[in-house]
């Protein structure tokens, strides 16, 4: 298994290298360069335009302003400038510990997602046809149907207009309430954090979790027609030790297969939840430098968001070799 890790790391490597290069394509093809939008800002000197020039060889051959850029990241860890926020790159994407709260949110949704979806996936399956069943199949329609964004404009409806959570003191969005940001950890700040996470887990889990009861329910459904299930119940097995010992360890497989592609949806694909519920993410930040052309900001939440996919994935796979002990990577 160590060697595994090691090569996987190690391919990791190029790929990367292959999305930084198209990514700084991609900027390059558009016209204008980096410091379009920054020449036409009166607060910016012509000596800071110059360095940055200096710095990443803009009046250089294509090649060689990727090579300056990637040196730089490599070398220096030095990602460029934004001239929006007038602070280096990686502050401008993390800044107000936007990275610890966006991993901090991926990995409870991502969490609670698989509590909730394995167990739910089990008993619609082993209850086929019957009204709980039907039940579950509708709800997770109409979880995959509501996209995110609209169902967190009417969580937050209900919660004020309805419930009238304002009259008892409580607020929604954010994380947290304002006067707990840079208080020391305690059990109120704890419980306030809880409060507002729980529309956000609601709001991004839904559509994920209807996936995973449709996935869970239709792999056990096939695993359970299966020779040895049969072969299992014929010697008396007990239906429960058929179902968990047998049967759903085989049909969970796909599940942790397809966790490295949740991990990453979860970052990137929450960009208009997050600003829908004010939520200090490096989606949000992303977004921000779509919208005013922010060109280093946007290279490096490109190689950002390739990174978590990949890190997804390698944890995807090293789920897998311990679910399915029949999986060997040496």
């Amino acid at each position: 298994m160590l060697t595994y890790i090691i090569r996987r790391t190690l391919y990791m490597l190029p790929l990367l290298l292959i999305v930084s290069l198209i990514s700084f394509t991609l900027i390059k093809i558009m016209p204008g360069d980096f410091l379009t939008l920054a020449r036409m800002d009166p607060q910016i000197t012509e000596e800071t335009l110059q360095s940055q020039i200096e710095r990443f060889g803009l009046d250089r051959p294509f090649m060689v302003q990727y090579w300056l850029w990637l040196k730089n990241i490599v070398t220096r860890g030095d990602f460029g400038f934004s001239f929006d926020t007038k602070m280096p790159v990686y502050r401008t994407l993390f800044l107000g510990n936007r990275l610890p709260w966006t991993v901090f949110i991926a990995l409870s949704t991502l969490f609670l997602q698989y509590l909730f979806a394995i167990p739910i996936g089990i008993y619609s399956a082993t209850h086929q046809y019957k009204p709980s069943d039907h039940i579950v199949t509708f709800l997770g329609f109409l979880g995959l149907s509501i996209p995110n964004f609209f169902f967190a404009l009417v969580l937050l409806w209900m919660l004020v207009v309805i419930f009238r959570v304002g009259d008892y003191g409580l607020t929604v969005g954010n994380a947290m309430d304002m006067h707990f940001y840079g208080a020391p950890l305690s059990w109120a700040k704890i419980v306030n954090i809880l409060w507002h996470m729980w529309p956000v887990w609601l709001v991004l889990g839904t559509s994920g979790m209807a996936v995973l009861i449709r996935l869970m329910r239709g792999n056990l459904l096939d695993t359970l027609s299966l020779p040895y299930v049969q072969t299992a119940r014929a010697k008396g097995l007990r239906e429960r030790v058929v179902v968990y010992k047998h049967a759903v360890r085989n049909a969970v497989n796909p599940l942790v297969t397809i966790l490295g592609l949740q991990l990453p949806t979860l970052v990137s694909g929450s960009v208009i939840v997050a600003i829908v519920l004010n939520l200090p993410t490096v989606g949000r930040s992303y977004f921000a430098a779509l919208q005013r052309q922010d060109e280093n900001v946007i290279m490096a939440g490109l190689l950002f968001f390739s990174l978590f996919l990949l890190i997804g994935n390698l944890f995807s796979d090293f789920l897998l070799a311990w679910v399915d002990p029949r999986i060997r990577y040496d």
